[in-house]
């Protein structure tokens, strides 16, 4: 089966173009599979993701999801990334990951216009950043880390405090068609560098700065766990 990497519990199906999920990857490996990457695909559905329920890491990097992504009940997952698709409505998506993720502690959106940063916008600053993960923490409370960059003990005392009221507004439908318009050239969120891509390694790199994201065809964004140290 061209492109698809299996490796104990991980499964790896990554730059294959596809705009659905394989029925063969859920039917052969959902029962057993606690990671799963499917980044640098055209995905826009996860319909048979719901073969998955032991899953714990999630990548769904570089793909065309949007406002209509819907996940199943993963129970234990712990880490999603959903850098550069095409998400704009994101107390929608917080409310879903409440709801279908309750033991998520890792997510990164980075790409993504629902991520206000320079990155996507140049009229967006540093502040619209700090509102925006006010605001995501509000509806995530459990986030150890967002964006590969770790939540600070002053962002959860500010997100208690003012995050209700950090809502990031839904662009305009003129602004959304302007922002995928220009999707090509934005850089491709996969943090890890080339030396850290193999399928067996279970450490994740992080880089110095706002945002965090080097090479291609990595894993996704990966993140450190205490336990990976």
């Amino acid at each position: 089966m061209a492109g698809l990497m299996v490796s104990g519990t991980q499964v790896s199906y990554v730059g294959q173009n596809c705009r659905e999920i394989p029925e063969y990857l859920g039917r052969d490996f959902g029962h057993f599979a606690k990671r799963l990457d499917l980044s640098f695909n055209h995905l826009r559905s996860l319909e048979g993701l719901s073969a998955f329920r032991s899953l714990e890491e999630l990548i769904l990097d570089n793909n065309l999801l949007g406002d209509d992504l819907v996940l199943p009940g993963l129970p234990h997952l712990h880490t999603l990334t959903l850098n550069k698709n095409q998400i704009t409505d994101l107390e929608y998506l917080l409310d879903h990951l409440a709801e279908v993720t309750p033991a998520l502690e890792y997510l990164s959106l980075l790409g993504n216009v629902a991520c206000p940063n320079e990155l996507v916008n140049l009229e967006k600053d540093e502040e619209d950043y700090k509102r925006y993960r006010y605001f995501v923490l509000h509806k995530l409370p459990n986030l150890k880390f967002l964006d590969a960059q770790k939540v600070t003990r002053q962002e959860r005392e500010e997100a208690l405090v003012r995050g209700a009221f950090m809502k990031v507004v839904k662009p305009k439908a003129s602004s959304e068609e302007e922002e995928v318009a220009s999707s090509e050239d934005h850089p491709q969120y996969t943090p890890l560098p080339s030396g850290s891509r193999e399928l067996t390694s279970h450490r994740g790199v992080l880089g110095k700065g706002r945002y965090f994201y080097y090479g291609r065809n990595s894993e996704g964004n990966r993140f450190i766990r205490d336990d990976q140290l």
